[in-house]
């Protein structure tokens, strides 16, 4: 008997979440080991916390995009997955990409530690601060190589549908890094007193660790054993693959993280109180953030093996109910952002001023919720019919062709002197609108042609 709409739509709603919880998880134990870092280094002083907030910042740019390329794991195994493939394949596949990651550690490791210098010298800090935030970055870049592995495990295990490994060594990691980070920036219990450089030590060691607990769980967990490399041939899903897949993702990530890295830098024009106001708004944004980018990864899941499996009309339902779950957390997120910001702020901050305005801007940043946890799920969605060329040109266009100039007119120019800060804001909710809009068109365009096709076949 056929399941009713209802039950359809429940059963996939469940789906969906059971493989977005644990990654929501695991996104926010990755985010949390910068945080992490910046408040241990806070209690050394403000110069600490300074070089400590500007290296994590400046790592973001080569975390983000290395992590979109190795993004290009879950689809690439969903695929194979919903194809019935058999699992020394897909295990082949996964041993290429492990490999791969050790290489693109090292160019990762070289890119940090040539460009460090240079490019937080130029940041108009005091000169001890710079130097620290030089120390500190170098040390961190060690933990590229943890980095990639985990990439490439946590991607591959996404693909897989198995997401629960991925929770469990993302709490090991963040709480390693917490042990780590207090025994070294103080020398507790006999360890090296390193200061600043023990943030950097600390993640480096604690995502070698993270990457190694999962490395472990593969071989442990039953459900995933079987994809451990196996002597079969190898499969024509390669690096090639991977790297066209993925490169357009690191372009995407790197896009969307620069235009609000460019948004803060703007912001500097107004004054401290309003970039301290701006990051706390910031900061709690990328916190719910973290939701329907969960559900964004899952989607992908979801899609991919409906693809891989040649269900078209299971791809074009799949991939709209994940974007229908990303839009629905952003309604919430953006109802809690909108009645408690001051509550928000107040955690952030005992300096009233600046808590109002955090308040202020946290309302403006609701606005660009609805924008944001539909595109982030849409762009899943995409990757799970391995589409990611053309929405990286959407997303260019949204971010630096759209946004980008209306927050520059707004923020500067409109009546004359332009809306201030608030402008900036509306800017990026332009941004995003438009990125949104323009995924959600792609996936339907592109589904639509699949069940088309499909149809012809059938014919």
């Amino acid at each position: 008997m056929p399941q009713s709409p209802y039950s359809a739509f429940r059963a996939e709603l469940r789906t969906n979440l059971g493989l977005a919880l644990p990654l929501i998880a695991a996104q926010l134990a990755g985010v949390g080991m910068g945080t992490i870092d910046t408040v241990f280094a806070g209690r050394l002083g403000p110069q600490a916390l300074a070089a400590v907030a500007v290296g994590v910042n400046f790592n973001v740019i080569f975390f983000v995009f290395f992590m979109g390329l190795f993004m290009a794991c879950s689809p690439i195994v969903a695929h194979m997955t919903g194809a019935g493939r058999a699992p020394g394949e897909i295990g082949a596949f996964i041993d290429k990409a492990r490999r791969l990651s050790w290489l693109v550690g090292l160019i990762w490791v070289i890119l940090v530690n040539v460009t460090a210098r240079p490019a937080l010298t130029r940041l108009q800090l005091a000169p001890d601060t710079a130097a620290l935030a030089v120390e500190f970055v170098r040390a961190l870049s060690g933990s590229a190589f943890g980095m990639c592995l985990w990439f490439t495990l946590r991607f591959s295990a996404e693909g897989l549908g198995r997401t629960g490994p991925i929770f469990y060594a993302g709490l090991a990691g963040l709480a390693g890094n917490a042990l780590l980070d207090w025994l070294l920036l103080f020398g507790h219990f006999g360890m090296p007193r390193l200061g600043v450089a023990g943030c950097g030590v600390a993640t480096t060691v604690s995502s070698l660790a993270m990457a190694g607990v999962l490395a472990l769980l593969f071989r442990r967990d039953a459900h995933l054993r079987p994809f451990v490399r196996a002597a079969v041939p190898a499969p024509p899903e390669g690096l090639r693959e991977m790297l066209r897949i993925g490169l357009p993702i690191g372009l995407i990530l790197l896009a969307e993280a620069g235009l609000f890295v460019l948004a803060a830098l703007l912001m500097a024009r107004f004054g401290d109180a309003t970039v301290a106001a701006y990051q706390i708004a910031i900061n709690f944004a990328a916190l719910v953030f973290m939701i329907p980018l969960g559900v964004g990864l899952a989607t992908t899941v979801r899609v991919g093996h409906a693809a891989g499996a040649g269900d078209s009309a299971a791809v074009r339902y799949r991939g709209f109910v994940g974007m229908g779950l990303g839009l629905g957390n952003a309604v919430s997120n953006a109802a809690v952002m909108s009645l408690g910001g001051g509550l928000i702020a107040a955690l952030y901050t005992e300096d009233a001023g600046i808590a109002a305005t955090a308040s202020h801007f946290l309302l403006l940043a609701a606005a660009f919720q609805l924008f944001d946890g539909l595109q982030v799920t849409a762009n899943g969605a995409l990757r799970g019919i391995k589409d990611t060329r053309l929405p990286l040109l959407i997303t260019l266009v949204s971010y630096w062709l759209i946004g980008l100039p209306v927050a520059w007119w707004l923020g500067f120019h409109a009546g004359g002197t332009g809306m201030g800060p608030d402008g900036l804001w509306w800017g990026l909710t332009a941004g995003l609108g438009a990125a949104a809009a323009g995924l959600s068109l792609r996936y339907a365009r592109q589904t639509r042609r699949l069940s088309a096709i499909r149809s012809e076949l059938i014919a």
